[in-house]
């Protein structure tokens, strides 16, 4: 496939306006300035996006698309285990349908890939997974598997298991059991290092990468403290975190930038329904950017509508977050927090060849997603209305 024209973002601190990408067995050849455009080859597909702009597919740092299916109600509710609290070992491939519909409106928005797994009424809730966004076979979407460790803090594992009467009831416990697993799990670590495990054990097992900081701890966290908390314990056993959510993250800045973790902020497209989301504010984007922290935005999907995910970087433009950063929250700061970055997030020869080709600007509510391309094929073309047929 060749594209022609169009003001196209690398996201890799060059703009080409206009200019060209080529796209060869599903990555990206090369790309330039449309005057340096080489000329089509036989049987070569062209589109012709004049006066568009051309962005690296977009990405959703963190949300539950596939395994909380927002179309069939509890019965496609695979969110959350909720028989015991500690749970590392339950993986979301297991539970991603491919088929739910949210994944058309994601492909419709321009959104190519996803962090998707557990919810948070664990203390610790499983492997998250980052996949692309188009597909039936969830083995053949997975782009990095497991991505993540899945921990919760605050109100949710508290409420979870209060009628149960079981730990955690409390802040305290929250902290308490996930020190307790990591410890154990550290221990574990140790004795297979040094050779002396008589036998895996498929509970520990899946905290390995954690503790080789292979991959990172996904914490759920809103108020300050428990943002704090999640830091301190991170500090603790040097693991590294993403801090998901961070809605009080803008009181903290300072620390949390001295961290050097980054923030997936959101979603601030929603009700103040909680407690610990009452300082709930889109110019959160925007005070830890200037603070020096890496963010990207997230829909929480199906707590906002993956769809809206480009509306969500949009409003924190509006409350001051710069025009570009806005932009790379959509894209390669995602990527680079999901540790995909040598695949997606930005378009540079080699890549995967997903890109997303809008009206005019995707931040903006009016403009339309042109085409939808992921592994250099066109998957969404404006003007197809309907649902991908799944027989």
């Amino acid at each position: 496939m060749l594209i022609l024209g169009g003001r196209i973002y690398t996201m890799e601190n060059a703009v080409y306006d206009p200019g060209y990408i080529k796209i060869e067995n599903g990555k990206i050849l090369n790309l330039g300035t449309e005057r340096n455009a080489p000329a089509p080859e036989e049987r070569e597909k062209v589109l012709e996006v004049k006066g568009s702009w051309v962005l690296p597919g977009l990405i959703e740092a963190h949300g539950h698309i596939g395994i909380t299916e927002e179309t069939r109600g509890a019965i496609a509710d695979d969110c959350n285990e909720t028989s015991e609290p500690v749970q590392p070992y339950l993986r979301a491939i297991d539970a991603i349908n491919p088929m739910d519909p949210a994944f058309h409106d994601a492909i419709m928005a321009g959104i190519t890939s996803v962090m998707t797994g557990p919810g948070s009424a664990n203390v610790v809730g499983g492997q998250f997974v980052f996949m692309k966004t188009q597909g039936r076979c969830m083995d053949r979407m997975i782009v990095l598997e497991p991505a993540a460790m899945k921990a919760a803090f605050g109100e949710n594992p508290k409420t979870a298991y209060e009628s149960q009467g079981k730990c955690p009831l409390t802040r305290m416990g929250t902290a308490a059991l996930l020190r307790e697993e990591l410890f154990r799990a550290r221990q574990y670590g140790k004795q297979k290092e040094n050779g002396k495990l008589k036998e895996e054990d498929f509970r520990l097992e899946p905290w390995l990468p954690v503790l080789r900081r292979e991959i990172p701890l996904k914490a759920h966290a809103h108020r300050a403290d428990d943002i704090l908390t999640a830091i301190r314990i991170a500090k603790e056993f040097e693991i590294d975190i993403t801090i998901d959510h961070g809605t009080e993250a803008h009181l903290i800045a300072d620390e949390v930038a001295a961290s050097g973790f980054p923030v997936i902020v959101g979603t601030d497209l929603t009700s103040r329904s909680k407690l610990e989301i009452q300082n709930l504010n889109f110019k959160t984007n925007r005070i830890l950017y200037e603070s020096g922290v890496t963010i990207a935005v997230t829909t929480d999907h199906p707590v906002a509508l993956i769809q809206y995910l480009p509306l969500c970087a949009g409003l924190a433009v509006k409350h001051g977050l710069p025009m570009e950063e806005g932009l790379k929250a959509l894209t390669i700061n995602p990527a680079r927090i999901c540790r995909v970055e040598e695949r997606v997030g930005s378009l540079k020869p080699g890549k995967d060849a997903d890109i997303a080709i809008f009206s005019g600007n995707p931040m903006e509510v009016f403009t339309k997603t042109l085409y939808t391309i992921i592994d250099g094929e066109i998957v969404y073309e404006d003007g197809e209305q309907g649902k991908r047929e799944f027989l």
